[in-house]
């Protein structure tokens, strides 16, 4: 696999008693790109994306990361090797602060359990780090809000501190707009774009105007099978993406 290429599938096939949600997709995915996943409702999105994190295990194919096959094993394994998915994986608690949450985030990538009972003093030693990733989400006057507290894109910005207390090589965000006004969608764009330029990120999202602003490379499902690929340009003109996802003049 070129070296280039941090995640790949090969013929990646998921099958529920007979239904064929993902068939034969086969994805490359480019070391320091946003790459987009999109189709239409029922294209095989979701399962897809679940297959890459090992919330499924694949009917057939297989799942490579930074070159090693990785289709055997589940996503706890797959999270330590520094494949993130973001929202599933994130460890918000709601009565906790935004502080705590990252600091208690920082202690699992330490590799230690979710320990409350550990002393205060045992877990100042991740203020530092905690405060630094707040910064960079954008949650500094937030840092000692219950997590519960938070407006809704607020949340959404705490959930990927969290996820990059892990250290990810690569993130993966479903749907990280779903929700949102245009306000906070402007802002989270922002934030992919800012936590993207030193890792990798891989996208579900419906909301085409991010999907264009913010993907260097685009895979279009439909019927859990590959459409087309490229950059908005090429996928938005291309009439069988049109006819399927689109609508004509929607490009």
């Amino acid at each position: 696999m070129a070296g280039d290429i941090i995640l790949a599938t090969e013929d990646l096939t998921k099958e529920f008693a007979g239904f064929v949600a993902v068939s034969g997709v086969s994805l490359e995915v480019r070391r320091g790109s946003i790459h987009a996943l999109i189709g239409p409702n029922g294209a095989g999105k979701t399962t897809c994306f679940n297959l890459l994190t090992k919330f499924l295990q694949p009917t057939r194919g297989r799942i490579l990361f930074r070159g090693d096959d990785i289709t055997g094993l589940d996503a706890a394994d797959v999270a330590r090797l520094g494949l993130a998915r973001s929202f599933q994986i994130s460890a918000v608690f709601p009565h906790m602060t935004v502080l705590e949450n990252v600091r208690i985030a920082l202690q699992r990538k330490r590799g230690a359990s979710f320990d409350f009972w550990r002393p205060a003093a045992v877990l100042e030693e991740f203020n530092a780090r905690a405060l630094e990733l707040i910064e960079d989400v954008g949650l500094s006057p937030f840092a000692d809000w219950m997590a519960v507290e938070l407006p809704y894109g607020r949340k959404r910005a705490l959930e990927i501190a969290t996820t990059l207390a892990l250290d990810p090589d690569m993130l993966l965000l479903d749907e990280p707009m779903a929700g949102m006004g245009h306000e906070d969608i402007a802002r989270i764009a922002a934030l992919i774009r800012k936590v993207a330029a030193d890792r990798t990120v891989l996208m579900v999202e419906h909301n085409l105007s991010v999907v264009a602003d913010l993907s260097d490379r685009i895979t279009v499902l439909t019927r859990g099978r590959v459409l087309a690929e490229g950059d908005y340009a090429t996928v938005s003109n291309n009439p069988e993406v049109r006819e399927a996802y689109m609508g004509v003049g929607h490009a």
